[in-house]
């Protein structure tokens, strides 16, 4: 029974897994946090222009 103790205790298999799990992890919730960061500032920029366009309404003054 120690053998098998000692062995488990050398053994690192698992740990390579969790690094690949743990970078992953960090991988995707960068992922998440850019994507929000984007569409937030995309969304702005979006109704900004919307607004501007609105504003000028160039189409129903009647010069070209």
């Amino acid at each position: 029974m120690t053998k098998f103790i000692k062995n488990f205790c050398k053994a690192e298999d698992g740990a390579v897994t969790v690094d690949w799990v743990v970078l992953t992890a960090a991988v995707v919730g960068l992922a998440i946090a850019a994507y929000s960061a984007i569409e937030t500032n995309a969304t702005t920029l979006i109704e900004a222009a919307g607004t501007a366009v609105a504003g000028e309404n160039d189409f129903s003054s009647g010069t070209p």
